[in-house]
């Protein structure tokens, strides 16, 4: 085998690898609010997701979803996050400041005492981020 054909088959081993280590999406999860203030309820726990890109993403379809427990998720509608800002999803209060997404559950979702795995999924159902804490 001659010397350009190792380094060309080198170069695109070193490339594959390097896109297997990149993030699948510039969206990703960046931080869980576990416990929440709100006694008993904890209505005010929160996932952040923000967008790390330089280009704004539709979020339409897209899905959170607690895969510790398997339960609750949350879709997103049509929402377009722009390049380098934040939203929350909360477990169960509304602040439009944070894009006004609630999962609607009635009890704590992300667990205090075991941590949790939170899971994005794009709308074609593939993973493209995962936190715990």
């Amino acid at each position: 085998m001659s010397k350009t054909c190792i380094i060309g088959v080198l170069l695109i081993t070193v490339l594959l690898v390097l896109g297997a280590c990149a993030p699948a999406s510039d969206v990703q999860i960046t931080y869980i609010f576990y416990d929440g203030l709100v006694p008993r309820a904890e209505s005010d726990e929160y996932v952040e997701i923000t967008n790390l890109g330089d280009q704004a993403q539709d979020l339409a379809g897209w899905k959170l979803e607690d895969v510790s427990e398997g339960y609750p998720s949350f879709t997103f509608p049509s929402y377009i996050l722009a390049a380098g800002k934040s939203i929350r999803v909360y477990t169960n209060e509304y602040h439009p400041e944070w894009g006004g997404f609630s999962f609607e559950y009635g009890q704590p979702i992300w667990s205090n005492s075991e941590p949790d795995v939170a899971v994005l999924y794009d709308k074609q159902d593939k993973e493209v981020s995962q936190k715990s804490y």
